[in-house]
């Protein structure tokens, strides 16, 4: 059983929480702008690293918020949950973000 820190509610069971793939996604700055294989990428290509990995959870059964979290996608560890907006922390460790 994986436990997620929702930043608002504390520690609660990971089936309460709802993955939202990768953070720090920004949209395209001029949309109109993009070809077909342009917004194919925005919408489907996504880092899939083995380390650590900034993504978005939203905690449905519980306040409903959506948060952010370091993980490393090896072991689920999380080193940190950080708030929308927030900036996000260091991957810890002497591996960065989608290192071993």
């Amino acid at each position: 059983m994986l436990l997620i820190p929702c930043p608002w509610c504390g520690p609660r069971d990971e089936s309460e929480f709802r993955y939202g793939g990768e953070a720090h996604i920004g949209a395209p700055a001029n949309p109109g702008s993009l070809s077909d294989a342009d917004w194919a990428d925005y919408l489907f290509m996504r880092n899939n690293p083995k380390g650590w990995f900034r993504e978005r959870w939203m905690h449905a059964q519980g306040c409903r918020r959506w948060f952010n979290a370091v993980r490393h996608t090896v072991s689920n560890e999380i080193a940190a949950v950080y708030r929308m907006g927030e900036p996000p922390p260091p991957a810890p460790g002497p591996g960065r973000e989608g290192e071993t």
